[in-house]
Parts: C-alpha cells; structure tokens; sequence
C-alpha cells in the first residue's frame, strides 16, 4: 500500500492542489480517513476514504490533465 505524507502537498489527477492535514480513524469501522484541504476556491476541507484516496485512475481518462497514476500524488517541485 502506499504511504501518504501529512503536513505535505498533493496534486489531484484533475490539477488541483491539496494540503493533507492528517489520517484519522473513523470511530465506528476503524476506516482511515484522509482529511486534507482544498488550496484554491473557498479553501474546504475534506475527508476521504485512505483507500480511495491512494487509488490509481486511467492515465487514458479526459480529465486526468496531469498523467498522473494515482488520484492524489505528492507534490514535490
């Protein structure tokens, strides 16, 4: 599985540009949750399931603007 970084910058396949504050666990499942935040519009914040936050999408899809493998990948330029 991969790892996800906090406090560290991630690009969505679709461009955009998140923070990820922390993982949390969810107190009903024990589901980790990715919290993280928008850094563009009114700034939200989220959560998303780990599972699908680290999940790959088609490098073929129209609106992966960016090529990416994975739906978030760390940013690091």
């Amino acid at each position: 599985m991969r790892e996800i970084l906090t406090k560290r910058l991630y690009r969505h396949f679709k461009g955009n540009f998140y923070y990820v504050h922390d993982i949390a666990t969810h107190t009903e499942t024990g589901e980790e949750l990715v919290v993280y935040q928008a850094l563009y519009g009114d700034n939200g914040i989220f959560v998303r399931p780990l599972e699908m936050f680290i999940e790959e999408v088609e490098l073929n899809r129209e609106d992966n603007v960016t090529n990416q493998k994975y739906r978030f990948e760390l940013y690091e330029k």
